[in-house]
Protein backbone atom coordinates (compact mmCIF):
# COMPACT_ATOMS: atom_id res chain seq x y z
CA UNK A 1 0.00 0.00 0.00
CA UNK A 2 1.36 3.18 -0.60
CA UNK A 3 2.92 4.87 2.69
CA UNK A 4 1.33 8.19 1.47
CA UNK A 5 -2.37 7.06 2.95
CA UNK A 6 -1.01 6.79 6.37
CA UNK A 7 0.19 10.79 6.22
CA UNK A 8 -1.67 13.05 8.43
CA UNK A 9 -1.05 16.82 9.56
CA UNK A 10 -2.62 16.77 12.80
CA UNK A 11 -3.47 20.37 14.44
CA UNK A 12 -3.70 21.40 18.11
CA UNK A 13 -6.17 24.23 19.36
CA UNK A 14 -4.68 25.55 22.75
CA UNK A 15 -8.07 26.59 24.78
CA UNK A 16 -6.64 27.07 28.28
CA UNK A 17 -3.67 27.05 30.25
CA UNK A 18 -2.55 27.49 33.76
CA UNK A 19 0.51 25.95 35.16
CA UNK A 20 -0.94 22.29 36.40
CA UNK A 21 -3.68 22.39 34.22
CA UNK A 22 -4.06 22.38 30.26
CA UNK A 23 -7.26 21.87 27.79
CA UNK A 24 -6.17 22.08 23.94
CA UNK A 25 -8.14 20.40 21.01
CA UNK A 26 -5.90 18.26 18.65
CA UNK A 27 -7.57 17.26 14.93
CA UNK A 28 -6.81 16.14 11.62
CA UNK A 29 -5.56 12.60 13.31
CA UNK A 30 -6.31 9.28 14.55
CA UNK A 31 -7.18 7.74 17.74
CA UNK A 32 -3.88 6.40 17.68
CA UNK A 33 -2.08 9.16 17.72
CA UNK A 34 -4.44 10.74 20.36
CA UNK A 35 -3.73 7.80 22.26
CA UNK A 36 -0.01 7.47 21.92
CA UNK A 37 0.24 10.90 23.20
CA UNK A 38 -1.79 10.08 26.18
CA UNK A 39 0.43 7.27 27.67
CA UNK A 40 3.40 9.47 26.42
CA UNK A 41 2.43 12.22 28.99
CA UNK A 42 1.61 9.73 31.21
CA UNK A 43 4.73 7.07 31.46
CA UNK A 44 7.75 8.65 29.30
CA UNK A 45 7.99 11.93 30.18
CA UNK A 46 11.04 12.17 32.67
CA UNK A 47 10.84 13.74 36.00
CA UNK A 48 13.13 14.03 39.06
CA UNK A 49 12.05 12.08 41.91
CA UNK A 50 14.06 10.49 45.26
CA UNK A 51 15.01 6.99 44.70
CA UNK A 52 17.16 6.55 47.68
CA UNK A 53 16.74 7.43 51.27
CA UNK A 54 19.36 7.14 53.75
CA UNK A 55 17.99 7.15 57.32
CA UNK A 56 20.02 8.62 60.07
CA UNK A 57 17.72 8.97 63.04
CA UNK A 58 14.22 7.86 63.00
CA UNK A 59 12.18 8.07 66.44
CA UNK A 60 8.77 8.66 64.91
CA UNK A 61 5.81 6.24 64.92
CA UNK A 62 6.34 5.66 60.99
CA UNK A 63 8.69 2.76 59.95
CA UNK A 64 11.98 3.81 57.77
CA UNK A 65 10.06 2.03 54.96
CA UNK A 66 6.74 4.25 55.42
CA UNK A 67 8.92 7.28 55.37
CA UNK A 68 10.75 6.77 52.20
CA UNK A 69 8.19 5.71 50.23
CA UNK A 70 6.75 8.75 51.01
CA UNK A 71 9.50 11.01 50.36
CA UNK A 72 9.29 9.27 46.77
CA UNK A 73 6.07 10.17 46.18
CA UNK A 74 6.98 14.07 46.94
CA UNK A 75 6.69 15.65 43.53
CA UNK A 76 10.18 17.96 42.81
CA UNK A 77 10.44 20.66 40.40
CA UNK A 78 11.68 18.94 37.36
CA UNK A 79 12.25 21.49 34.40
CA UNK A 80 15.35 20.16 33.92
CA UNK A 81 14.71 16.48 33.54
CA UNK A 82 14.95 16.59 29.98
CA UNK A 83 18.51 17.68 29.84
CA UNK A 84 19.96 15.55 32.90
CA UNK A 85 21.27 11.76 32.34
CA UNK A 86 19.39 8.32 33.79
CA UNK A 87 21.91 7.23 36.40
CA UNK A 88 22.27 3.87 34.82
CA UNK A 89 23.73 5.84 31.78
CA UNK A 90 25.98 8.54 33.31
CA UNK A 91 29.55 7.56 32.79
CA UNK A 92 30.51 10.63 35.50
CA UNK A 93 29.63 8.25 38.30
CA UNK A 94 29.72 5.08 36.55
CA UNK A 95 26.23 4.57 37.20
CA UNK A 96 26.77 4.91 40.85
CA UNK A 97 23.96 7.33 40.42
CA UNK A 98 25.63 9.72 42.98
CA UNK A 99 26.56 12.82 40.92
CA UNK A 100 25.86 15.86 40.25
CA UNK A 101 25.17 15.00 36.15
CA UNK A 102 21.85 12.55 37.11
CA UNK A 103 21.31 13.38 40.73
CA UNK A 104 20.15 15.52 43.31
CA UNK A 105 20.94 15.39 46.66
CA UNK A 106 18.64 16.22 50.08
CA UNK A 107 18.71 16.53 53.33
CA UNK A 108 15.99 16.71 56.16
CA UNK A 109 16.91 17.40 59.78
CA UNK A 110 13.66 17.43 62.61
CA UNK A 111 13.28 17.34 66.47
CA UNK A 112 10.74 18.47 68.55
CA UNK A 113 11.57 20.06 71.27
CA UNK A 114 8.08 21.17 73.20
CA UNK A 115 4.77 19.60 73.74
CA UNK A 116 2.58 20.56 70.79
CA UNK A 117 3.13 18.27 67.39
CA UNK A 118 5.49 18.86 65.33
CA UNK A 119 4.78 18.38 61.30
CA UNK A 120 7.40 17.47 58.86
CA UNK A 121 6.75 18.43 55.35
CA UNK A 122 8.33 19.00 52.08
CA UNK A 123 9.20 22.21 53.20
CA UNK A 124 11.73 20.70 55.31
CA UNK A 125 13.84 19.16 52.64
CA UNK A 126 16.63 20.88 51.67
CA UNK A 127 18.31 20.64 47.98
CA UNK A 128 21.42 20.61 46.47
CA UNK A 129 20.38 22.34 43.62
CA UNK A 130 17.61 24.95 43.86
CA UNK A 131 16.15 24.10 40.36
CA UNK A 132 15.20 21.08 42.05
CA UNK A 133 13.13 21.62 45.19
CA UNK A 134 9.48 20.25 46.49
CA UNK A 135 6.56 21.72 44.66
CA UNK A 136 5.20 24.62 46.08
CA UNK A 137 0.88 25.08 46.00
CA UNK A 138 0.78 27.81 47.75
CA UNK A 139 -1.85 30.48 45.86
CA UNK A 140 -2.57 33.99 47.05
CA UNK A 141 -5.73 33.69 45.15
CA UNK A 142 -7.04 30.32 46.77
CA UNK A 143 -10.50 30.11 48.16
CA UNK A 144 -9.33 28.48 51.38
CA UNK A 145 -8.59 32.16 52.51
CA UNK A 146 -4.92 31.61 53.42
CA UNK A 147 -1.75 32.20 51.75
CA UNK A 148 0.96 29.86 54.08
CA UNK A 149 2.13 26.84 52.20
CA UNK A 150 3.02 24.53 54.76
CA UNK A 151 3.99 21.69 51.86
CA UNK A 152 2.96 17.89 52.42
CA UNK A 153 3.23 16.42 55.25
CA UNK A 154 5.71 13.38 55.85
CA UNK A 155 5.68 12.71 59.36
CA UNK A 156 4.13 14.38 63.05
CA UNK A 157 6.60 14.44 65.75
CA UNK A 158 5.69 14.87 69.53
CA UNK A 159 7.80 15.68 71.95
CA UNK A 160 11.54 14.08 72.05
CA UNK A 161 11.04 12.80 68.67
CA UNK A 162 13.26 12.85 65.68
CA UNK A 163 13.86 12.78 61.85
CA UNK A 164 17.42 12.81 60.31
CA UNK A 165 17.82 11.65 56.71
CA UNK A 166 19.57 12.03 53.55
CA UNK A 167 17.75 11.68 50.02
CA UNK A 168 18.88 11.36 46.32
CA UNK A 169 16.71 12.52 43.62
CA UNK A 170 17.24 10.89 40.31
CA UNK A 171 15.66 10.82 36.85
CA UNK A 172 13.01 8.75 35.99
CA UNK A 173 9.65 7.69 33.90
CA UNK A 174 6.42 6.77 35.21
CA UNK A 175 7.10 3.55 33.05
CA UNK A 176 9.03 2.67 35.91
CA UNK A 177 7.41 3.97 38.83
CA UNK A 178 4.25 5.73 39.31
CA UNK A 179 6.55 8.62 41.28
CA UNK A 180 8.43 9.85 38.36
CA UNK A 181 4.73 10.28 36.46
CA UNK A 182 4.63 13.49 35.69
CA UNK A 183 0.89 13.82 35.13
CA UNK A 184 -1.97 13.56 37.79
CA UNK A 185 -4.43 12.40 34.73
CA UNK A 186 -4.63 12.84 31.10
CA UNK A 187 -7.53 12.18 29.38
CA UNK A 188 -9.27 12.73 25.48
CA UNK A 189 -12.68 12.68 24.43
CA UNK A 190 -13.69 12.79 20.95
CA UNK A 191 -15.85 15.84 20.03
CA UNK A 192 -19.30 15.16 19.69
CA UNK A 193 -21.43 16.31 16.16
CA UNK A 194 -24.87 16.73 17.54
CA UNK A 195 -27.74 17.31 15.06
CA UNK A 196 -31.16 17.84 15.97
CA UNK A 197 -34.18 17.28 13.61
CA UNK A 198 -36.35 20.34 13.64
CA UNK A 199 -39.06 19.01 12.31
CA UNK A 200 -39.78 16.27 14.28
CA UNK A 201 -38.88 18.41 17.36
CA UNK A 202 -41.64 21.10 16.66
CA UNK A 203 -44.11 17.88 16.53
CA UNK A 204 -43.02 17.99 20.92
CA UNK A 205 -45.26 19.67 23.01
CA UNK A 206 -42.80 21.87 25.91
CA UNK A 207 -43.46 19.64 28.77
CA UNK A 208 -42.28 16.75 26.22
CA UNK A 209 -39.05 19.21 25.05
CA UNK A 210 -38.88 19.54 28.52
CA UNK A 211 -38.46 15.52 29.68
CA UNK A 212 -36.63 15.12 26.70
CA UNK A 213 -33.70 17.79 27.37
CA UNK A 214 -34.13 16.41 31.16
CA UNK A 215 -34.00 12.67 30.21
CA UNK A 216 -29.68 13.73 29.59
CA UNK A 217 -27.53 13.48 32.90
CA UNK A 218 -25.35 16.63 31.73
CA UNK A 219 -26.32 19.88 30.49
CA UNK A 220 -25.98 19.27 26.65
CA UNK A 221 -29.68 20.99 25.52
CA UNK A 222 -31.85 23.75 26.61
CA UNK A 223 -34.78 25.88 25.41
CA UNK A 224 -34.63 29.13 24.11
CA UNK A 225 -37.24 31.01 26.33
CA UNK A 226 -38.93 33.08 23.50
CA UNK A 227 -39.08 30.46 20.59
CA UNK A 228 -39.29 28.13 22.94
CA UNK A 229 -36.35 26.00 20.29
CA UNK A 230 -34.86 23.16 21.63
CA UNK A 231 -31.00 23.91 21.26
CA UNK A 232 -26.93 22.45 21.66
CA UNK A 233 -25.88 24.82 24.55
CA UNK A 234 -23.06 22.64 25.30
CA UNK A 235 -21.95 19.62 23.01
CA UNK A 236 -19.20 18.63 24.86
CA UNK A 237 -21.44 17.86 27.94
CA UNK A 238 -22.26 14.75 26.16
CA UNK A 239 -20.88 11.68 27.73
CA UNK A 240 -21.70 9.17 24.92
CA UNK A 241 -24.43 7.72 27.46
CA UNK A 242 -27.33 7.14 24.71
CA UNK A 243 -30.21 8.64 27.14
CA UNK A 244 -31.17 11.15 25.10
CA UNK A 245 -31.52 9.11 21.86
CA UNK A 246 -33.62 6.47 24.44
CA UNK A 247 -35.92 9.14 25.35
CA UNK A 248 -37.03 10.07 21.70
CA UNK A 249 -37.21 6.32 20.77
CA UNK A 250 -39.22 5.63 24.25
CA UNK A 251 -41.73 8.96 23.32
CA UNK A 252 -42.30 7.24 19.76
CA UNK A 253 -39.62 9.71 18.06
CA UNK A 254 -37.22 7.86 16.79
CA UNK A 255 -34.47 10.00 14.81
CA UNK A 256 -35.10 13.19 17.20
CA UNK A 257 -31.47 13.14 17.59
CA UNK A 258 -28.23 12.27 15.66
CA UNK A 259 -25.12 11.96 17.30
CA UNK A 260 -21.64 11.02 16.24
CA UNK A 261 -18.34 11.21 17.30
CA UNK A 262 -15.84 12.50 15.09
CA UNK A 263 -13.28 10.22 14.69
CA UNK A 264 -10.63 12.82 13.55
CA UNK A 265 -10.89 15.34 16.24
CA UNK A 266 -10.26 15.04 20.31
CA UNK A 267 -10.48 17.40 23.05
CA UNK A 268 -7.60 16.50 25.75
CA UNK A 269 -7.47 17.86 29.55
CA UNK A 270 -3.88 17.46 30.89
CA UNK A 271 -3.29 18.18 34.62
CA UNK A 272 0.01 18.33 36.05
CA UNK A 273 1.32 16.90 39.67
CA UNK A 274 3.36 20.78 39.41
CA UNK A 275 7.10 19.06 38.79
CA UNK A 276 6.32 19.99 35.11
CA UNK A 277 4.14 22.94 33.99
CA UNK A 278 1.17 21.38 31.75
CA UNK A 279 2.18 23.22 28.70
CA UNK A 280 5.76 22.07 29.09
CA UNK A 281 4.27 18.60 29.87
CA UNK A 282 2.44 18.33 26.27
CA UNK A 283 5.68 19.87 24.53
CA UNK A 284 8.15 17.25 26.10
CA UNK A 285 6.00 14.60 25.18
CA UNK A 286 6.01 15.18 21.49
CA UNK A 287 9.63 15.41 21.66
CA UNK A 288 9.88 12.41 22.81
CA UNK A 289 6.59 10.54 20.07
CA UNK A 290 9.04 12.08 17.77
CA UNK A 291 12.30 10.73 19.29
CA UNK A 292 10.49 6.65 19.71
CA UNK A 293 9.02 7.43 15.79
CA UNK A 294 12.92 8.42 14.31
CA UNK A 295 13.94 5.44 16.72
CA UNK A 296 11.92 2.90 14.98
CA UNK A 297 12.61 4.89 10.96
CA UNK A 298 16.32 4.89 11.46
CA UNK A 299 16.30 1.23 13.15
CA UNK A 300 18.86 -1.26 11.33
CA UNK A 301 18.04 -3.70 14.13
CA UNK A 302 14.29 -4.70 12.04
CA UNK A 303 13.89 -7.58 13.75
CA UNK A 304 14.08 -5.90 17.03
CA UNK A 305 12.19 -2.79 15.87
CA UNK A 306 9.37 -5.53 13.76
CA UNK A 307 9.13 -7.20 17.36
CA UNK A 308 8.33 -4.01 19.34
CA UNK A 309 6.27 -2.00 16.48
CA UNK A 310 5.01 -4.89 14.54
CA UNK A 311 3.25 -3.29 10.91
CA UNK A 312 3.95 0.19 12.20
CA UNK A 313 8.01 -0.17 12.27
CA UNK A 314 8.03 -2.07 8.93
CA UNK A 315 5.78 0.50 7.09
CA UNK A 316 8.12 3.40 8.24
CA UNK A 317 11.19 1.67 7.11
CA UNK A 318 9.44 1.92 3.70
CA UNK A 319 8.44 -1.94 4.11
Amino acid sequence: MDGVSYQRFPTIKIREVKDDYCKFELRDTDASMANALRRVMIAEVPTIAIDLVEIDVNSSVLNDEFIAHRLGLVPLTSDRAMSMRFSRDCDACDGDGQCEFCSVEFHLRAKCINDQTLDVTSKDLYSSDHTVVPVDFSDSSSAYGTTENKGIIIVKLRRGQELRLRAIARKGIGKDHAKWSPAATVTFMYEPEIHINEELMQTLTLEEKRAWIESSPTKVFDIDPNTQQVFVCDPEAYIYDEEVIKKAEAMGKPGLIDIRAKEDSFIFTVESTGGVKAAQLVLNSIDILKQKLDAVRLSEDTVEADEQFGELGAHMRGG
